[in-house]
């Protein structure tokens, strides 16, 4: 039976063409611990590269949209931020300078907001079946595939620039497509991490390297804004060379799997399938060690269904909270440079390249915040603990940034700083380490195929609300900023409620085991 089941399983890979070049890079010659930081490195700067090209739309969105109304149509403006209307556009808008057609009207913003929901629309519908074509395909040509198809689009967007192209249809169709190739990443990068690293250090190492989009957002927005000057056109074309560059590098070096390069792990499987139990508060494990290693073999090759993925305990849960946590963070993605632009802050409107400059701080805070939601997950031994500790801290931090970000510029970078720590926390922890350790539970027996399905699965559902909340905030906005501030807590406030059934699992699992009795103590 066992020889049957081998001889169902596809050879291994040939080893990536880098590796024939650079022999010595092969396993005889290096550790696992080598490999596991190239696939690392990899990984990490493979997905950096995807946000870097997704953040010039948010760094052009006041160069393409209505510039700030004044009084005496100066820069310098001292208004109440609760008052003002800050897209009020001129009355000839062929006479403002920064806009460019169709984006500069009077609803500028609606189609600024439009934009976005064409692309992120587009890379949700994509995430889902990348995820499930992700388990039948090799990963790295997969991955290579997407960074080269995102690259050139977003070269191609940038060619409205230079091409002199006034047509919403181009900017959108070039989004859409530019999203369709976008969704393949992160349910790649994702499997082919899960597959080099186990459960019990996925918390901290998965807080560092989700770190890789706000790295990425952080490079998109310092590159974008430098060559501003020049053209926008520039903030597309070099983001797009620097991803299909880490393209390459993937295609030449990346290892999917350790198997493929003769490690093998079969105490992480076995630590995976039990450990992964306390995470859904599913039943322990009680069969022996036969049927696990059937389960293992028989699974290797056979990739889970669509909606089986989804009744995994606790993926549809997470799911519709990160729906939730991602609306919250792509508005701050896509709008927080508008946004610094069009609110004085002092009295006083930057300029663009310094709201561009300025809003990487969100986005330091957010690398901040990965890596503690990491720490905590794997202090306490609870995921859904941990996002929740960060959705609630959340509310005051946005409540706070809006009253006083305006006071003056430290007090706008110390609440941007903490607000993206609250924010992109329980963000990065559900789309890394909770993720990945749905699609590995003992529910699905081993099968780690079933890993880019619910990667997709999950993140892909949060794309969604990645797509609703810029949409919102463009419409919202012309109305005042309160009311897209009031959208965001309220939204953060529903991603809390959808985990509260899994926080109850998870606390009432840690009291069965004896610990955390100062909970049981405080709670009686």
């Amino acid at each position: 039976m066992m020889m049957q089941l081998k001889t169902l399983d596809p050879p291994p890979p040939p080893w990536p063409p880098g590796f024939t070049v650079f022999p010595n890079l092969k396993s005889p010659h290096r550790t696992l611990r080598f490999h596991q930081f190239l696939v690392l490195f990899l990984t990490f700067t493979a997905y950096s590269s995807f946000h870097a090209s997704r953040k010039p739309p948010s760094i052009v969105k006041s160069i393409l949209g209505p510039e700030v109304q004044t009084a005496n149509t100066t820069i310098h403006v001292v208004a109440s931020v609760f008052n003002s209307d800050p897209f009020q556009s001129s009355q000839n808008p062929g006479k403002n300078a920064t806009g460019w057609a169709p984006f500069n009207g009077r609803r500028g913003p609606h189609r600024l907001g439009e934009l976005d929901l064409s692309f992120l629309l587009a890379y949700s519908v994509g995430m889902y079946f990348a995820g499930h074509i992700g388990d039948s395909f090799d990963l790295r040509l997969f991955l290579t595939i997407g960074m080269l198809g995102s690259g050139c689009l977003v070269i191609f967007f940038g060619l409205g620039y230079f091409l002199d192209v006034h047509s919403f249809a181009f900017f959108v169709i070039v989004q859409i497509l530019c999203g369709l190739f976008q969704s393949i990443g992160w349910p790649c990068v994702v499997a082919v991490v899960g597959n080099w690293f186990e459960k019990s250090k996925r918390g901290l190492i998965m807080g560092i390297w989700n770190s890789q989009a706000s790295v990425g957002n952080i490079i998109g927005s310092v590159v974008a804004s430098s060559v501003l000057g020049f053209g926008w056109g520039w903030c597309f074309v070099l983001p797009g060379t620097l991803i299909i560059i880490v393209a390459v590098l993937v295609y030449l070096f990346l290892v999917v799997s350790p198997e493929n390069v003769g490690f093998e792990f079969p105490e992480m499987e076995i630590e995976m399938s039990v450990e992964a139990v306390a995470l859904v508060d599913s039943e322990k494990v009680e069969s022996g060690e036969e049927g696990f290693v059937g389960s293992v073999d028989e699974g290797v090759s056979v990739a889970i269904g669509f909606l089986e993925a989804w009744r995994l305990p606790g993926v549809a849960p997470y799911a519709f909270s990160l729906f939730f946590s991602k609306l919250v963070a792509y508005t701050f993605l896509y709008w927080l440079p508008f946004y610094l632009r069009h609110t004085a802050i002092g009295g006083v409107h930057v300029s663009h390249r310094t709201a561009g400059i300025l809003s990487t701080i969100f986005d330091i805070g957010g690398v901040a915040g990965g890596i503690l939601a990491g720490f905590i997950s794997d202090l306490i031994e609870a995921q859904a603990v941990s996002s929740l500790l960060f959705f609630l801290l959340s509310i005051p931090a946005l409540v706070l940034y809006r009253i006083y970000g305006s006071v003056s510029m430290v007090w706008n970078i110390a609440l941007m700083f903490v607000s993206g720590l609250l924010v992109n926390g329980p963000y990065s922890l559900i789309t890394t380490a909770v993720a990945t350790d749905l699609g590995t539970q003992s529910v699905i027996k081993g099968n780690s195929r079933a890993l880019a399905t619910v990667s997709a699965i999950i993140d892909g559902t949060g794309s969604v609300g990645a797509a609703i909340g810029p949409l919102l905030a463009g419409y919202i906005s012309t109305g005042g900023w309160n009311s897209v501030f009031f959208m965001l807590i309220v939204s953060i406030f529903l991603a809390s409620l959808l985990l509260i059934h899994l926080v109850k699992n998870e606390i009432k699992g840690k009291l069965n085991e004896g610990k955390w009795l100062w909970f049981h103590v405080i709670t009686h």
